[in-house]
């Protein structure tokens, strides 16, 4: 299966008992990011560009806690930064997985290797590398030589001492689709379970020229999905089809809220408008009709996972159900 038996139960009794509630907010996925510090200096990131005062600050090991016990969401996604910088990374991951959380760790691999001897694999836990190219291309977008490389040496431990490995793509203006293919199906060979891709966010502090617009977002997806070949992927059918123009979905922002060292993020993973010190006030005070209707011109060409994955499990139809199950089953999307 794509996921877990144990987290897909787990998924559907917090999306049951939140509708049920008639509580049509809630998050699927936490976004964790302890610090905003990194080792390299990819270029389609904001992160960094964004929170260069804060590059010194980082989350202690209870504002992490605390902060999955306000959200309460079954998935936390730690991100960064790189987050194997920070000094009680062992700490929150184990915590975490203490509480019952589902922990994605996601990584550029470069301190991977090393971080691989002072934790135990487990079923809870992910590990997710970020590969936007082969070799020379990924080399680039990052910033750094050898990149590629070192983190593929990683990659092939991780899966040797048999941790979940999977991988996260993000797909540029500059892309190639048959390169990224080939990527694809390079990763499957080494043992990675699966594949996340999305397309690039234009990010205010990054120049437009790495960024698309949904007519080219629609032509690459196009086909990249026509030749996925077996190519395991953790994004649902559903987003597929919204990222080749088949499906129109509405973003749902608070579906994977974000927290760091200056608090909730308001309005998205994306979008930095406020931060509120509680995710009550982040849930309160956020004007959402006006991100979820698209009005925010920063919101004109977004088609990111973080904003519409969990739109496509909410717009489910019955008629999608044959579709999610195989997907559930084979991690096949077509």
């Amino acid at each position: 299966m794509i996921y877990s038996p144990k987290l897909s139960l787990k998924m559907m009794r917090h999306i049951f008992i939140n509708r049920l509630k008639r509580n049509y907010k809630f998050p699927y996925v936490l976004m964790l990011e302890p610090l905003f510090k990194c080792n390299l200096s990819c270029s389609g990131c904001g992160k960094i560009r964004e929170y260069k005062d804060i590059l010194d600050k980082q989350l202690s090991l209870e504002e992490c806690m605390d902060a999955a016990r306000q959200a309460q969401a079954p998935v936390v996604s730690i991100t960064g930064g790189e987050p194997l910088l920070h000094p009680q990374i062992n700490e929150i991951i184990n915590s975490l997985l203490e509480k019952k959380y589902f922990v994605y760790l996601c990584t550029n691999g470069l301190l991977l290797k090393d971080f691989l001897d002072d934790i135990a694999p487990s079923n809870e836990l992910s590990i997710v590398v970020h590969i936007d190219g082969l070799f020379e291309n990924h080399d680039s977008l990052s910033g750094n030589k050898n990149v590629f490389s070192r983190a593929m040496e990683a990659i092939n431990k991780a899966v040797s001492l048999n941790f979940k490995v999977r991988t996260n793509t993000t797909i540029y203006k500059n892309s190639d689709a048959r390169e990224i293919l080939n990527l694809f199906t390079f990763l499957m060979k080494t043992g990675v379970q699966s594949i996340m891709v999305s397309p690039a966010f234009s990010y205010e502090h990054v120049e437009n020229e790495l960024f698309m617009d949904k007519m080219s977002i629609y032509k690459i997806f196009k086909e990249i999905y026509n030749n996925l070949n077996g190519t395991k992927v953790y994004n649902t059918p559903l987003y597929w089809e919204f990222l080749t123009g088949k499906r129109n979905l509405q973003c749902t922002p608070w579906a994977n809220p974000a927290f760091n060292p200056k608090g909730w993020k308001s309005p998205c993973y994306l979008i930095t408008d406020s931060h509120y010190p509680t995710y009550a006030e982040l849930l309160q005070n956020t004007d959402w009709e006006k991100y979820v209707a698209g009005k925010d011109k920063r919101c004109e060409n977004c088609m990111m996972h973080s904003g519409f994955e969990a739109s496509s499990i909410m717009s489910l139809r019955i008629k999608d159900l044959a579709k999610i199950l195989k997907w559930s089953f084979t991690g096949k999307v077509k």
